[in-house]
């Protein structure tokens, strides 16, 4: 690997091919910027520096986002590169942790704090243990993630894209981002860009890494080991076999380790909007004590249907947790007598992970221009979702209200003159003694490839490969579930205190009905994906022109995939609420594409390249992709680039072949057809007022999402020390795959006339008409930006220091579902999904002395509008979210004999994440958002590496 200090361009490709300017000519031209650039380092901090692969000079290599080989700055796509030793500097400990650094990926729900506690739609359920990439917010099925230049298999319970803790980080080489549509050279899933992570290939001695990284609060401590091993050296031994093996763990964050994962902060409008209290609170309900409503002396004409004894008392918050419910918060003035519980604030921050992860490799040349790979990889990951205990509603529950006879029956008629002590009392209940809710998910994931490549005719290079990936997802319910009759049983009983006070605990009857009732161990579900793979490429170059060589690839791809799914919802009792989703049969399928590339140079300043990629899905058919792009460059200083391509995603399993349910809507409707002024006066009842079936799930029709796609830009180098980039870019995406509801069905009928299905006499509600809803080919949405990037370098102080900058700029991402909508703008807006703010970048400054180096890094997420608190909004509420920025500071001593050591510290000034108005209910954090910051706070890192041969 280039050093950074020896590769003045990072992460852009240098335009300069010819001799650089004589030096001294430059030298007035360095006096008079001296003092811009010491200002410049100053702003221009930088994420993780980047620099470009060692390779020969002249030497041809093959670049994310095309097939030809090529020297490597004669590339013309926006490929960010993140070497060994920038992961290494910034004390990154997982793949998840450092696409995180990348300002091109999507501030969505993809990391295992975002997605604790909730589901997220079918398209994403079963996301347990699982993270994802999810490059421009178009979702992580939108993300090509390579390894090597291969695919690998997706995650064996989410189904549609691949679990980034499969990657082996301690064996990466380098990863390259594309930041571009690659559709015409990858197939499916690259209309957002893609992440090729390459592993370490020819390395020869042993090297044995330990570090950690300890929070300073508490909780969340990563501890991480590696083994790397090498022998043999290609060029000399004709051979070289490399292993490396690695365990990292993610301790446990809980909620009640973070003051600022706090969800009752009612003077910025947030509370939470339940009644469901460790000390239960009572609820109006017909033919209970408190029946329907009640009133109280101090009421006056105001009706109440909640009642907590705590309350009335003034004591709500003597509980952990609870606190008065906020009526006037959220216009519920019948809850005036209720307590609420901060449910978010018990959540766990951040699931416990432990990663193995095993990668071996063997190259042996069995002819001067042949190469045979074998590779095997394998991990092994376990993470625990834990999130808050059952909320219980006993009016859900027939059977578990609390019997007259109790031992514990809770008599309010001090309070209440209505109140009825001959009736059982409806009540809702937050079962601390239930436990948190705990999921154990372990999933094995797997690759095997043979590979063969070299040079035919002196020319021609080729490459073949036969490889086969699969994943592996076990979840488990461990924990805080509970049989549904038996919990009836326990309940209704009466020996369960649902008014239990700090200090105080079940009886030994009570603890003894809950804990028969538990479904500890009970299975949640299986999943399991595969892919077998069988593909090949040729490139060289075919004849010369002016400009140049013209340089063509051709190549071919088959693949077959397949994916099945277990649930355990058959169990010998019903489990209540346990996330059970649909069993799925294995399916499969097969893809065969054939593609072509060519870069012709017009003249030596001008280069065209086209690619065109025809895929054939066995299920849905066949689709053809083109790409095209352009590198002008004029003179040393500067580069100009552009690209146009067009792309698909294809549907996935789930969205495919996803079970059908089948009833009737929730709901009167209007016959939008028979009835189109809806029912109104006079209208006829027998099709202005229907409850018709509804089918939802899987559609076998669904087509794949399309996209059109363009970047512009230039590459410039005003002077030695200075370059950069800065590229436009915008992606059209169409017939976006979209979970319909019934009501939207008939609300945009005429947008998905063929979902209206008729019986025999053309009406809705008789036997086989029916309103199909479920997945469809909707609509979609357009995303324009620009990608900055800026390094700065100079010699300071006998040694040499380094900036650098990365950032995104969002202009717009607009989205709708039906063609007759107006596009809604997301950007700079707060989202239950992702969140697309104007501005984000990584920055770093690095100064290099001798065995010396340290390096300060800044993380910057722009501002963005707030969640909308659902009640009254409160005087002086800030409807934005503030921006969130933190440092880190790492040194390396690189001094004694084999050792590398390197200390720093994260989050340097142990910043809070931004207060953000929304609590768990539709995304993870109370009062804040794990997909932005950072929960750990500060942080100290240390590691050490001894390397011998």
């Amino acid at each position: 690997m280039q050093d950074i200090a020896q590769n003045p361009w990072g992460n852009v490709h240098s335009p300069c091919r010819g001799p650089q300017k004589n030096q001294s000519n430059q030298g007035d031209i360095q006096v008079k910027l001296a003092k811009l650039a010491q200002a410049l380092s100053l702003v221009f901090i930088a994420g993780a520096a980047s620099a470009q692969q060692n390779v020969q000079k002249g030497e041809r290599i093959e670049i994310t986002g095309s097939n030809i080989k090529r020297v490597q700055d004669e590339g013309a796509l926006p490929v960010q590169v993140i070497t060994r030793k920038d992961i290494d500097r910034r004390g990154v400990t997982s793949v998840e942790e450092l696409l995180m650094t990348i300002s091109a990926n999507g501030t969505g729900a993809d990391n295992l704090s975002s997605n604790v506690g909730i589901q997220l739609g079918t398209t994403d359920r079963n996301n347990n243990g699982n993270s994802s990439a999810n490059l421009r917010g178009l979702g992580a099925s939108s993300t090509l993630v390579l390894l090597n230049g291969r695919r690998i298999s997706n995650h064996g319970a989410k189904g549609n894209a691949v679990d980034l803790n499969s990657i082996p980080l301690a064996a990466i080489e380098r990863v390259e981002i594309l930041k571009d549509g690659a559709s015409a050279i990858y197939g499916t899933d690259a209309i957002g860009g893609v992440i090729n992570f390459i592993l370490r290939r020819d390395y020869n001695g042993v090297e044995l890494t330990a570090s950690t990284d300890i929070t300073q609060r508490g909780g969340g401590d990563i501890h991480r080991f590696s083994i790397l091993g090498g022998w043999g050296d290609l060029a000399r031994d004709r051979f070289n076999i490399m292993g490396a093996l690695s365990f990292d763990r993610q301790e446990i964050l809980n909620g009640n380790q973070r003051s600022f994962h706090n969800g009752f902060q009612p003077d910025r409008g947030l509370s939470p909007d339940t009644t469901g209290t460790p000390f239960a609170t009572q609820t109006g309900s017909a033919g209970t004590a408190l029946g329907t409503s009640f009133r109280t002396p101090a009421g006056g004409t105001q009706n109440f249907n909640r009642a907590n004894l705590l309350s009335f008392q003034g004591n709500c918050d003597s509980v952990p947790g609870m606190s008065q419910y906020q009526d006037r918060l959220w216009g519920n003035l019948g809850f005036r007598y209720g307590c609420a519980f901060d449910y978010g604030g018990s959540e766990v921050i951040t699931q416990p992970v432990d990663r193995t992860q095993f990668v071996g490799r063997g190259t042996l040349q069995i002819a001067p221009s042949h190469t045979a790979i074998a590779e095997v990889i394998a991990s092994q990951t376990k993470a625990t979702k834990s999130f808050e205990p059952y909320q219980l509603t006993t009016t859900l529950l027939p059977g578990a209200n609390y019997p007259v006879n109790g031992p514990y029956y809770q008599d309010l008629s001090a309070y209440i003159p209505t109140f009825n002590r001959n009736l059982p009392i409806a009540y809702r209940l937050r079962c601390n003694d239930c436990g948190n809710r705990m999921i154990e998910t372990v999933t094995d994931a797997y690759r095997v490839l043979v590979g063969l490549e070299g040079v035919v005719g002196g020319q021609w290079d080729y490459k073949l490969g036969l490889s086969q990936s699969g994943s592996k997802a076990e979840s488990t319910m461990i924990h805080g579930y509970m049989y549904r009759s038996l919990l009836i049983s326990a309940l209704g009983s009466g020996q369960v205190n649902p008014w239990l006070l700090p200090g105080q605990s079940q009886s030994a009857q009570g603890a003894a009905l809950l804990d028969a009732a538990r479904a500890d161990g009970a299975n949640l579900f299986g999943g399991e994906a595969r892919l077998t793979q069988f593909d090949g490429a040729v490139s060289g170059e075919l004849f010369n022109l002016a400009g140049g060589a013209v340089a063509v690839a051709t190549g071919f791809d088959y693949r077959r995939e397949s994916y099945k799914f277990r649930n355990g919802e058959n169990t010998a009792l019903p489990i209540y609420q346990a996330p059970f989703d649909a069993e799925f049969p294995e399916v499969s399928r097969t893809i065969k594409a054939v593609y072509g590339e060519i870069s012709v140079p017009i003249l030596k300043s001008l280069e065209l390249t086209g690619a065109v990629r025809h895929d054939r899905y066995s299920d849905f058919g066949g689709t053809t992709n083109p790409k095209v792009s352009l590198r002008f460059h004029p003179i040393n200083e500067v580069l100009f680039r552009a690209s146009y391509n067009e792309g698909f995603r294809a549907p996935s399993f789930f969205q495919l072949y996803g079970a059908q349910g089948e009833g009737p809507i929730p709901g009167n409707i209007a016959d939008p057809v028979l009835c189109p002024n809806g029912n109104v006066a006079g209208a006829d009842l027998s099709v202005c007022a229907i409850r018709p079936d509804a089918r939802q799930g899987g559609n076998k029709n669904l087509t794949p999402e399309t996209s059109k796609q363009w970047s512009a830009g230039l590459v410039f180098a005003p002077v030695p020390w200075v370059t950069g980039s800065i590229d436009a870019w915008e992606i059209k995406r169409k017939d976006r795959i979209y979970e319909l509801t019934p009501v939207q069905v008939v609300n945009n009928f005429q947008t998905f006339p063929e979902n209206l299905v008729r019986g025999p006499n053309g009406r809705l509600d008789e036997t086989g008409g029916y309103i199909r809803a479920g997945f469809v080919n909707a609509d979609g949405d357009i995303t324009r930006g620009i990608d900055v990037n800026l390094r700065l370098t100079g010699n300071m102080w006998r040694g040499r220091w380094i900036a650098n900058l990365d950032g995104t700029y969002i202009n717009s991402f607009r989205s709708r579902i039906f063609v007759t909508q107006p596009y809604t703008e997301f950007a700079g807006q707060w989202s239950d999904r992702d969140i697309y703010p104007r501005w984000k970048h990584q920055a770093s400054f690095t100064y290099e002395q001798g065995p010396w180096a340290a390096t300060l890094f800044q993380s910057w997420t722009n501002s963005y509008k707030d969640a909308v608190p659902s009640g009254v909004v409160p005087p002086g509420f800030d409807p934005y979210v503030e921006r969130y920025v933190i440092y880190h500071l790492t040194g390396t001593y690189t001094g004694f004999k084999n050792f590398t050591i390197t200390a720093g510290v994260k989050n340097l000034f142990d910043k809070d994440p931004s207060f953000t108005a929304h609590n768990l209910d539709f995304a993870a954090g109370a009062g804040w958002d794990p997909r932005v910051a950072d929960p750990r706070g500060r942080s100290f890192i240390a590691r050490v590496t001894y390397r011998f041969s």
